[in-house]
């Protein structure tokens, strides 16, 4: 597992979603912003306490999370 100690998850920060260091800014929506196309700087201009490492740490996060595997278990 990748170093990724700027994703947090917290029950009552946006619903328990990975979210960039307790902030109300979540992985997805920074994934969903580079996905479209959106620059790395442009997104720091959008959101100024951001830093480029949490947007990369954030897209290091979901591929890491993509790369999990579901296990099925038998039910009893």
């Amino acid at each position: 597992m990748p170093i990724l100690d700027r994703i947090t998850q917290e029950p009552g920060v946006m619903g328990g979603k990975p979210c960039i260091r307790g902030k109300r800014v979540t992985v997805g929506l920074l994934v969903g912003l580079v996905a479209s196309g959106q620059e790395i700087d442009s997104i720091l201009a959008d959101y100024p306490y951001l830093e480029r490492d949490d947007v990369l740490q954030a897209l290091r996060y979901a591929a890491w999370r993509s790369e999990e595997r579901e296990i099925t278990l038998a039910s009893a």
